[in-house]
């Protein structure tokens, strides 16, 4: 004889209408099978109480499981979300999403709405990670940007902790804001001598430069960016060669100078002099006609030291 349908009615709201338990280990409480659903939960009340509600000490509060369809479906007509996880405790994340393709895959059908959207009061909004790839990977086929960062309060759209490669153009509509006190670009070296920061160079051939050491030589090509506190603002030309360095074509550097032929103070014409990648006071107005370096912007009285520059090859 079939058994006949469970139907169980309460009025009290501590009693379940209807209560299914399993004492065995690894059993189930209640099974529902059906053609259709195997287990519908309706909730009357007007309080935002669940359609069906599990909970669990040490597993899932609900789990679903399917073959060749979605473990869990979420549906919603006027809802705020068809899917909504919190995450109470101190730690821990409000939806963990793992999958062999895509852990995550938000879609969105309405116009202008995001995939998906995240919002944090004091960490990252949307925060990604990867220990052998990107981090955050985003494209698009013909949106205005693959990507877009946008500051309400006038701050930084952008922070780049690290190198920045760009394949292609770099638009800007505003400044742009250097920390680096000269433009430079990358010469090779040849001679016996290292061509150190602060060192004077002289043009030597085709992209080539070396080590200056004749006084008011007008083959000087200027001074090697890095020395001191001032480092170069743009870099041209730059190659993975170790043989290269950075040559300041204007702007503030610091320079190895020889005072001893004569004081250097603030504004004084420099140019090169007989001791290696030492520039010296100009002080024959014929003879520093082309070979000049740039004008010192500080001053040294005696022996040799590093004087800021300003670079202007005359």
């Amino acid at each position: 004889m079939p058994h006949p349908p469970v139907v169980g009615d309460s009025s009290n709201p501590t009693i379940p209408a209807v209560l299914g338990t399993q004492t065995g280990n690894g059993g189930t409480g209640v099974l529902g099978i059906g053609q259709a659903n195997g287990v519908i939960g309706q909730s009357a009340g007007t309080n935002g109480f669940a359609g069906v509600f599990g909970e669990s000490d040490t597993g899932p509060g609900v789990s679903g499981s399917s073959r060749d369809s979605v473990g869990v479906d979420a549906k919603t007509t006027k809802g705020q979300a068809a899917l909504r996880a919190i995450n109470t405790g101190t730690a821990g994340a409000g939806v963990l999403g793992i999958g062999p393709n895509n852990g995550v895959l938000g879609q969105s059908t309405g116009s202008g709405f995001a995939g998906v959207s995240g919002e944090s009061k004091t960490g990252p909004g949307v925060s990604g990670s990867s220990t052998n790839s990107v981090g955050v990977d985003a494209k698009t086929v013909s949106g205005p940007a693959a990507l877009r960062a946008i500051h309400a309060g006038g701050g930084l759209a952008g922070d780049f902790g690290g190198n920045v490669h760009i394949t292609r153009d770099l638009l800007v509509d505003g400044d742009v804001k250097l920390t680096g006190g000269d433009l430079a670009e990358q010469f090779g070296v040849v001679g016996p001598l290292a061509a150190e920061p602060g060192s004077v160079v002289v043009l030597a051939g085709d992209d080539q430069v070396r080590v200056s050491d004749q006084p008011y030589d007008r083959r000087v090509a200027g001074i090697v960016s890095g020395a001191g506190n001032y480092r170069p603002g743009i870099v041209l030309d730059r190659q993975l060669d170790a043989n290269r360095c950075p040559l300041a074509l204007s702007g503030k550097v610091w320079c190895k100078v020889d005072a001893d032929s004569a004081p250097v103070e603030v504004g004084d014409m420099l140019t090169t002099s007989s001791t290696p990648g030492h520039a010296m006071r100009a002080t024959d107005p014929a003879r520093a006609f082309g070979a000049v370096i740039g004008k010192a912007l500080g001053s040294l009285h005696a022996g040799r030291g590093l004087v800021p520059v300003l670079v202007a090859l005359q």
